[in-house]
């Protein structure tokens, strides 16, 4: 893996982790269906604005065309609307220790439905990350977590994985790579915003921490992670890149405790840490040569 590629991993699994402080801000004080449509609908219309600007076409294979339709609905759609009302009742660090179990369940699904080789190193992984889950979330129910809340999340991880599975077709034609970005944004627009039409009633408590989270999420994590991810892909392969994902769950609860002021049990910081390693023997065993 080349420095650039270690730097954009870095990079991504940072903005990627922030994401869930700056929504949990963003749901206390709006309605989280429209904010998200909203949101997707600017991040879609500058990704492709650029793109254009850059000599970028619409002209996608078929397949890039499915690809983007899933990914749009899967992970925009599906995975951050489920997320974005579940943090109306659970906090963001919550939301981001269920959200990192993805490259576990890919693992899985590549493993149990797709027959796919995993050595043992990579079944032990399999099965700490979910304990390490299984002990968070435990442990949360019995101090008052929304039980609603997490299982949108775990829905909300299991569409992510769907989305992931789709990403490698789509990251294919690295050269209109900013516009399918793009395109896979107002997806997820178009998917929610009726949707959000029909359930919520906009009410908006407006603030300058408001304005901040939305226009962060808007254009770090909406564009510039989901850039740098399908980059990363591309370039390093779905496996490697996957591997980042070991940091997501170390950074979303740091960064929630440092903005939110969120609190950190130590059953948290073990889960925490059975969950990042179980996710690091995982893609480390699957990158081996079978």
């Amino acid at each position: 893996m080349d420095i650039r590629a270690l730097l954009g991993g870095l990079l991504f699994a940072l903005i990627w982790s922030s994401a869930f402080a700056s929504a949990r801000i963003i749901v206390e004080a709006a309605p989280p269906l429209t904010a998200l449509a909203l949101r997707f609908l600017i991040s879609g219309g500058i990704g492709i604005g650029i793109a254009l600007a850059m000599g970028q076409s619409m002209r996608l294979s078929a397949a890039q065309w499915r690809a983007v339709v899933i990914f749009g609905i899967c992970q925009n759609a599906l995975y951050l609307g489920l997320n974005f009302v579940a943090m109306q009742w659970i906090e963001a660090s919550l939301a981001a220790i269920i959200a990192s179990t993805m490259p576990l369940l890919v693992a899985a699904a590549s493993w149990g439905l797709f027959r796919d080789r995993l050595p043992a190193l990579g079944l032990a992984g399999l099965a700490a990350g979910f304990f390490g889950v299984g002990l968070i979330m435990v442990q949360r129910l019995s101090g008052g977590a929304d039980a609603l809340g997490i299982v949108l999340c775990l829905i909300g991880a299991v569409a992510l994985t769907v989305a992931t599975l789709a990403v490698r077709v789509a990251a294919q034609g690295g050269g209109n790579l900013l516009m399918i970005v793009g395109l896979q944004m107002l997806v997820g627009s178009a998917v929610l915003a009726p949707i959000a039409a029909l359930t919520e009633t906009i009410v908006v408590d407006w603030s300058v921490p408001l304005v901040v989270a939305f226009a962060y999420t808007t254009l770090m994590p909406g564009l510039l992670a989901t850039l740098i991810w399908f980059w990363l892909v591309g370039r390093i392969g779905a496996t490697r890149a996957a591997t980042f994902h070991f940091l997501n769950p170390v950074f979303g609860v740091a960064i929630a405790a440092v903005l939110l002021g969120e609190g950190l049990s130590w059953v948290d910081a073990l889960g925490v840490a059975i969950v990042a390693a179980g996710i690091l023997a995982v893609q480390l065993s699957r990158a081996k040569p079978a």
